[in-house]
């Protein structure tokens, strides 16, 4: 872990210092964890501190779970100590039903080796079988049982189920689900406090008994989970991030680093300041940043592939408020968590250090974000002032703290009109309407154009980043009308993730698919922190666009 190296200072990571603001955010590290796939299960349990034994739930009810090949030789040799584990924690356990239930860590020793651990683990009913979301259900159970396990080095999961359909998506679920679930942020902790998941492990073999995962390259496909890991881990690291920490020039440091570690430079970073935004007529989002410490920083990452073959070009916003008092409309409760009001921009930008891992073809991306703080200050607009965007649009402000779309106007236009992006699609923690529509495991979809809702649809039941599409109900238009303007930024208090996302339409033209996703309610656990939704969902969406 870092620190900031300046004379007489013992912080344990970079900040500001009273003068300047920060200007870059450190990343967590990634895992050294070897995950790999073995076809013997002798050689993978012989050498290894634990092992994690599937289950299927037995065909009755009343019925024990049955063991077959590698896991019924396993028993035997232990003297049928699994199925009495199974059967002496059967409620806990739930007889294997549930898919990642666990028994407790079981201790048993085999004549002529050492003590061994056991774990069993339930992969629900065999007639449903394993697929890829199954196995991401299953990677974060079994991390938590080695980490409840403690000083387990190496472990061995022993699954010996039906095979897969899609053997490369199913370890790349779990590659991806496993390497979250190591995830800690501990860039701000110090001594013991550090909390470190699974302390201690280095390897972990899926044993493949009976070729469950077919003939899939399994070392690309766990390669790939981790990539994507990678991208979810820097979208938790932006988001649990304080503003001390994180700010408008630190952000774009964040941006121009994923371009610089990008393979072979596949992404490039450009970063707009105040000048060049004026130049372009982004009143909107310059009418927010006037309240920041720090000058805008409009940032513009661009993935093309190394062939050079483009099949789509495509546009990704995200909402980049760095900190959100609300201005001078200032909040009067949960100012504390207003650090993940750039959510959007993290999912993005997350997804972006997949892409510039994963190299897809076939697409070409812009990854675009207008990054700010909404303060208050002398020069910070006011309830009252009328704006202009970039697509000469006026916009009176009824309510400062209704900025995020005020800032992203400008971003939208800029993907239409400068990028020429075919497809547009805007990630933001816009409203608390949608959570009350939605609750908190789910983003809202926002768009007229019903391809793209079922792209999004799709990539959302195959990653997990759970949404639902929402009205765009365009007779709700009326309640943007200004008195003095030619739009309001705010409608009324009812249907309010509606009108706002009928407000940013408004700067995208008519016949370019735009979809805009409210993830205000996911993007937040409040006893873990930053969960990073919307990266894979983001990622796994670029992906198909070049297909």
């Amino acid at each position: 872990m870092s620190s900031d190296s300046s004379p007489g200072s013992n912080r344990p990571f970079k900040t500001w210092t009273f003068d300047d603001a920060c200007d870059s955010m450190e990343w967590s590290p990634p895992s050294s964890l070897s995950l790999t796939v073995a076809s013997s299960a002798t050689a993978a349990l012989d050498d290894t501190d634990l092992v994690v034994v599937g289950v299927f739930a037995p065909a009755a009810k009343d019925s024990s779970i049955v063991l077959e090949g590698t896991r019924k030789a396993l028993d035997e040799k232990l003297g049928g100590a699994l199925t009495e584990l199974a059967s002496e924690e059967e409620k806990a356990f739930k007889n294997g039903a549930d898919v990642g239930s666990t028994t407790s860590v079981a201790r048993f020793i085999v004549p002529g080796s050492k003590t061994k651990r056991y774990v069993l683990v339930g992969l629900g009913t065999e007639e449903k079988g394993i697929d890829a979301s199954a196995m991401a259900k299953l990677a974060p159970k079994i991390a938590a049982a080695i980490h409840d396990a403690k000083k387990v080095s190496s472990c061995a999961v022993v699954l010996s189920i039906a095979k897969v359909d899609d053997g490369a998506a199913a370890l790349e679920a779990f590659s991806t689900a496993f390497h979250s679930k190591l995830y800690a942020d501990n860039r701000y902790r110090t001594g013991d406090r550090v909390d470190i998941v699974a302390e201690g492990l280095t390897s972990l073999t899926l044993v493949d008994d009976g070729n469950v995962f077919g003939d899939c390259d399994a070392t690309t496909a766990i390669e790939r989970g981790r990539t994507v890991a990678l991208g979810v881990s820097l979208t938790r690291d932006i988001v649990n991030a304080p503003h001390n920490v994180l700010n408008s020039i630190s952000m774009a440091e964040t941006a121009k680093r994923i371009a610089a570690e990008s393979v072979d430079g596949c992404i490039t970073c450009k970063v707009l300041g105040k000048e060049e935004c004026e130049a372009r007529g982004m009143g909107a989002y310059l009418g927010v940043a006037r309240g920041s410490e720090t000058p805008p920083q409009f940032i513009h990452l661009t993935y093309r592939p190394k062939s050079g073959d483009i099949k789509r070009k495509v546009g990704l916003v995200g909402k980049g408020l760095l900190f959100d008092t609300g201005g001078y409309n200032v909040k009067v409760a949960g100012m504390e968590l207003m650090k993940f009001d750039c959510g959007g921009a993290a999912a993005i930008l997350g997804a972006a250090r997949a892409t510039g891992q994963l190299c897809p073809e076939g697409v070409e991306v812009h990854f675009i974000v207008a990054a700010c703080e909404n303060m208050i200050n002398d020069r910070a607009m006011v309830p009252s002032d009328v704006l202009t965007a970039s697509n000469g649009k006026t916009i009176e402000v009824l309510n400062t703290d209704a900025e995020g779309r005020l800032t992203m106007a400008d971003a939208l236009v800029y993907a239409d009109k400068e990028v020429g992006a075919e497809k547009i699609v805007e990630l933001s923690t816009l409203t608390g309407a949608i959570m009350i529509s939605l609750g908190k495991q789910m983003c809202g979809v926002f768009t007229k154009d019903d391809d793209l809702a079922k792209e999004l649809d799709d990539v959302s039941k195959a990653t997990g980043d759970k949404s639902w599409r929402m009205p765009w109900a365009s007779e709700y238009r009326e309640q943007l009308k200004s008195k003095i303007a030619d739009m309001s930024n705010l409608g009324e208090r009812y249907g309010g993730s509606i009108t706002a996302a009928l407000f940013l339409g408004e700067f995208v033209e008519e016949n370019v698919p735009f979809a805009h996703v409210d993830i205000a309610g996911p993007v937040w656990d409040d006893k873990t922190g930053a969960t990073g939704f919307g990266c894979k969902m983001v990622t796994e969406w670029i992906r198909r666009q070049g297909l």
